[in-house]
């Protein structure tokens, strides 16, 4: 199909000028401003919360400023290029022009996307963790799957993530896992996915090769920052170690390296063993409880703010995605109603069209007053 390019144009210029102005470049630009001033002051690390917070949101101020910019500059250059194109009656140019376009509809629908993520936590790395539901083996080997595919998702968009626990099933896949993704608004960005996720297939370990339904949980949590003041008294934890178990290199299985904690007064338990050092495992099984507690912390105020507002916090309920290998090919989400045939490539990563569907489904639900 030929691209109306000069539309096409138009159209992408009026959608960057909104992103534009929710983002208030030149309010980024004072702040920017600021931030490297602070970033320069020679005694900044005498406060090493401060300057964490500093550098942080430098770095964050930093890329937004250059991701929007960038995209003003790739317009305007697809513009001079439709032109000569045009001039020059050149049909590799016109090509090219719409190749670029295509890029740019991608990269502008994204942007548009980010400027949603307006919440108190969505610019914080995602804390995520996995585990089997219902279905026994084949719970493990799907609560395993959807594993793979969260950290294949990261890796598609260079986000660095780093594993804190894996709990292992005895005969395949694992009971649960716990892993970060550390990039700017990657709670927000996965927030959508805490939930149950089906899947309908021709179970591998049935002799019968019968047709299994087996549910995995996914919880997606902000990861903590010293300014949330979410203190645990030692009191109230009790800490065991003991030897990790599962695939590892030689040093980490055979020392009693591994954390678990439990939070006595709310019964939460972490747990990690990817490090050799039980001192750092017990660093990352704390952050890890910190990050669970302020979700509990954040739900309960929720829920006195609905109470308040008199909302009777009708759920929309806990299965959010079913995919389906058999008897036909397809993933859909039961909110958003996206859905792809293509199974193979969701579950290698490709999940960036439910994610940001999901996005504007909370967005739409929230100014629609449900605040769901």
């Amino acid at each position: 199909m030929t691209v109306d390019a000069p539309a096409e144009l138009k159209e992408l210029s009026a959608t960057l000028s909104s992103i534009e102005a929710v983002l208030d470049l030149d309010a980024l630009r004072r702040e920017l401003a600021e931030l490297q001033e602070q970033a320069a002051q020679p005694d900044l690390w005498s406060d090493q919360d401060n300057a964490q917070r500093v550098t942080s949101r430098l770095s964050q101020v930093q890329a937004e400023l250059r991701r929007a910019e960038d995209l003003r500059r790739r317009l305007d250059d697809a513009a001079v290029l439709h032109e000569l194109a045009e001039a020059e009656d050149d049909p590799a140019a016109r090509q090219e022009v719409d190749s670029e376009l295509a890029g740019l509809r991608r990269a502008i629908g994204e942007l548009e996307v980010r400027t949603l993520l307006g919440g108190e936590y969505d610019r914080r790395d995602a804390l995520v963790t996995v585990q089997a539901e219902a279905g026994g083996v084949d719970a493990a080997d799907w609560a395993q799957m959807l594993m793979r595919m969260y950290l294949r998702w990261a890796e598609r968009h260079g986000f660095p993530t780093e594993v804190y626990d894996t709990s292992f099933a005895e005969e395949a896949g694992i009971k649960s896992a716990t892993f970060v993704v550390k990039a700017p608004y990657a709670y927000g960005t996965l927030a959508g996915e805490h939930g149950t996720h089906r899947l309908v297939r021709i179970s591998p370990f049935d002799n019968q090769h019968r047709r299994q339904t087996s549910f995995a949980g996914v919880d997606v949590v902000p990861v903590v920052q010293p300014a949330d003041h979410v203190e645990v008294d030692d009191k109230d934890i009790r800490v065991d170690v003991y030897r990790s178990s599962g695939p590892g290199g030689q040093g980490v299985n055979t020392t009693d390296s591994a954390v678990r904690i439990t939070h006595l007064p709310t019964g939460i338990v972490v747990s990690c063993q990817n490090e050799r050092s039980q001192l750092q495992n017990r660093a990352s099984a704390m952050a890890v409880l910190q990050a669970k507690l302020l979700e509990r912390r954040r739900l309960q105020e929720r829920a006195q703010m609905d109470a308040l507002r008199g909302d009777a916090g009708g759920s929309w309920g806990n299965q959010i995605r079913s995919y389906v290998l058999h008897p036909y090919q397809m993933v859909k989400d039961l909110r958003t109603e996206v859905e792809t045939g293509n199974t193979a490539a969701v579950l290698d990563g490709d999940i960036d069209s439910f994610v940001e569907a999901e996005i504007r489904w909370k967005q739409q639900q929230e100014s629609a007053g449900t605040g769901r």
